[in-house]
């Protein structure tokens, strides 16, 4: 497959500034199809919902293409099971307390350390009624879960498996299917924080049937937002905190006050954006209605080009760094396991904290995080809370080869100067 990353980057207007972004697990830079439709309606609908005037039904319409956007995104039966919220992590919040309003003391909770705090916090608030917390455990040697372990927590008394799709510190992708599968053979909910999975595979929630998913848009190159999956019967015999006047119904009864619509308006078009990129691949369709209609194949054959162009030029960076002395890398690191990971690794070199690093690249136009980046639980497995947590590199289907050379040129610098401070 010819994958035109040129034609990707014209997209993005801050991608002419120079800058290297490998802080894209953080937040991707956004496309220039974002930016238009939030113009759009601060110009053309900004308004309240189900007024009886054009910028109002304008709203109106714009939320439910959105809504349209992400049911083709996430392959849900039906577009009232989609939630929009200001994040995934206020989204759960607000998912465990309505849960927790149907549990009782002694029910069980199963979370794990590999999970991004957003994952596990809103569950370990529901201890305060009583309900008992399992972990899951990490094999600190590829940062995969103890599945074993997983099963054992099973029981008659566990009500909901809180799991992520995929690691946001180190990139492992988790099996979801066999996860689910066990779940609920045990009678429990499944929750998948797909935060980190969402801008690098395909996602289906029914071939998945997970009960609940969150991502958020800011990931994958739209506007800050988070976006809520859950099936309608469960969203339907929740009983979320809202205000009186508020409909009864899912997803309104789910999104309390009023939304952030010019955030809406962006999210849909990032999904659009991405399924355009899938559509030069895929044949491209003679009229909109007919587009829309193809929406969803176009968007799997857009994850999957990402997804293979990605792993291309992730092996280079993983192979560099790997040849480079004083590194430590976390996670899965062999070439023929890169299904199982995402493009993300999160790695510390000896005799620098992971913020000397990042202000390294930092002054040569280099963009990464370190420290915890909320996976908390997993830092401290790991040994590393304590000690300034890892550099995270995170590519994108943006990001070019030659940028992973100048990310490998800039780390081989500083890996010799470390090593003759060293000798010395």
């Amino acid at each position: 497959m010819n994958y035109d990353v040129s034609e990707v980057r014209s997209h993005f207007p801050s991608l002419q500034s120079g800058a290297i972004f490998f802080d894209n697990p953080g937040g991707t830079q956004v496309c220039q199809e974002v930016i238009d439709a939030v113009t759009y309606y601060y110009r053309h609908a900004n308004s309240n919902t189900h007024g009886a005037f054009a910028t109002s039904r304008r709203t109106d319409e714009i939320i439910a293409d959105a809504r349209a956007a992400f049911a083709d995104f996430l392959n849900v039966s039906s577009e009232d099971e989609i939630v929009f919220g200001p994040n995934m992590t206020t989204l759960t919040f607000n998912i465990s307390r309505a849960i927790g309003r149907t549990l009782d003391e002694g029910d069980e909770i199963i979370v794990t350390r590999l999970d991004h705090d957003g994952d596990i916090a809103p569950w370990l608030t529901l201890q305060e009624r009583g309900v008992v917390i399992r972990w899951v455990d990490v094999d600190v040697e590829d940062c995969t879960l103890d599945l074993t372990q997983f099963e054992k927590h099973l029981s008659s008394k566990t009500k909901v498996v809180a799991v992520g799709g995929a690691s946001n510190a180190v990139g492992t992708i988790n099996d979801l299917k066999a996860i689910t599968s066990l779940a609920h053979m045990a009678g429990a909910l499944v929750f998948v924080d797909a935060v980190h999975l969402a801008p690098h595979a395909p996602i289906d929630v029914q071939a998945l049937d997970c009960d609940l998913l969150a991502c958020s848009v800011y990931k994958f190159y739209g506007p800050h937002l988070g976006v809520l999956y859950g099936k309608y019967e469960l969203l339907d015999q929740l009983n979320p905190y809202k205000v009186r006047p508020a409909p009864n119904q899912p997803p309104d009864k789910f999104e309390t006050g009023t939304q952030n619509h010019e955030g809406i308006a962006g999210a849909g078009a990032a999904i659009n954006y991405l399924a355009s990129v899938g559509e030069k691949y895929g044949g491209p369709f003679a009229d909109q209605a007919k587009w829309y209609k193809g929406r969803r194949a176009h968007l799997k054959t857009a994850l999957a080009a990402i997804k293979s162009y990605e792993n291309e030029i992730f092996r280079r960076l993983l192979r560099g760094l790997q040849e480079l002395p004083g590194i430590q890398i976390y996670g899965i690191a062999e070439a023929a396991r890169m299904n199982s990971r995402t493009p993300t690794v999160a790695f510390t070199l000896e005799g620098k904290t992971p913020r000397e690093i990042a202000e390294y690249l930092g002054r040569e136009n280099i963009y990464v995080w370190d420290g915890n980046y909320y996976a908390f639980a997993l830092m401290e497995r790991l040994g590393l809370e304590g000690h300034g947590g890892a550099l995270r590199v995170g590519l994108a289907h943006y990001n070019t080869a030659e940028e992973v050379e100048r990310f490998l040129e800039v780390m081989r610098q500083l890996t010799v100067n470390s090593e003759q401070r060293t000798n010395c």
